[in-house]
């Protein structure tokens, strides 16, 4: 396994690479762009971009004329030494539950296919700089992504601080979800009361602390059931549940639906 960039207008088959931790970010440039994320659908409009982590594999349903797929793993980008806010844990790519989907407007747009050509006659030129060249394009794309996240995802008068700490909260979420279900172990981690964790991320408008962590669980519990043949048993330890009616209980209570009942009603489908 080296490092790799890919970038395509075409649906990339990502099943001979399902074993790297590969990034995306989706650009739809017209008509409606769909897919699957964990059992739930998303699409993209026209002029939207959307960038997933490696734990989010898009199952393409609907796709529109024109679109750019960007994919890299770690090896290409992540291991370089990245400011925090630009690397593979910044604004774009906190976590998988939460998914900023940006809106590009007529200047945004211009310079975004300006540096998607780039991109382009860079992957034509074989030598031995073509990979620093590639990353720095990279490296500025996710600036540029970032900056719109910041501006479109956060009011004006939030501080970078604020911010900062929310950025961190999905960080440890994605870290500690399977032993830690209680916003209190995230706030004394971040050295925060959970009173000013829940007051913070309502400012933002985001979901409240314990919605990620419940999303963040409920994610997790659903891949494993559609993807593993691990028993709700085990899913119940490995998430780090008590018991398995604990498991049980808070899934239905997302989902309108029992484990066993989920994972057959998918199964037929």
């Amino acid at each position: 396994m080296g490092s790799r960039l890919i970038l395509s207008d075409e649906v990339v088959d990502l099943h001979p690479y399902q074993e790297e931790e590969l990034f995306k970010i989706i650009w739809n440039q017209s008509g409606l762009l769909s897919f699957y994320l964990d059992d739930i659908k998303f699409s993209l409009e026209k002029d939207e971009l959307i960038c997933l982590t490696s734990l989010q594999q898009p199952e393409f349903t609907e796709l529109s004329e024109d679109y750019y797929i960007l994919i890299f793993n770690r090896e290409f980008y992540c291991i370089h030494e990245n400011d925090h806010e630009v690397s593979c844990e910044g604004l774009l790519f906190w976590g998988s539950s939460d998914m900023p989907v940006l809106q590009l407007n007529d200047s945004e747009k211009e310079k975004f296919e300006s540096l998607f050509q780039v991109f382009l006659d860079e992957m034509d030129t074989n030598d031995k700089i073509q990979g620093e060249m590639l990353r720095m394009l990279l490296k500025r794309l996710i600036i540029k992504a970032t900056r719109l996240a910041r501006k479109q995802q956060f009011p004006e008068d939030m501080s970078g601080t604020q911010t900062e700490l929310i950025r961190q909260f999905n960080i440890l979420v994605e870290q500690h979800y399977k032993e830690n279900h209680q916003v209190k172990s995230y706030a004394r981690m971040l050295h925060k009361s959970p009173k000013t964790l829940s007051n913070v991320f309502a400012a933002a408008g985001h979901k409240t602390p314990i919605e990620v962590i419940h999303n963040r669980i409920l994610v997790e519990g659903k891949r494993q059931l559609l993807n593993t043949d691990k028993t709700t048993s085990e899913i119940t330890y490995e998430l780090g549940f008590q018991e398995q009616s604990h498991f049980s209980r808070f899934f239905k209570n997302k989902t309108g639906v029992s484990p066993t009942e989920y994972r057959k009603k998918k199964g037929e489908i």
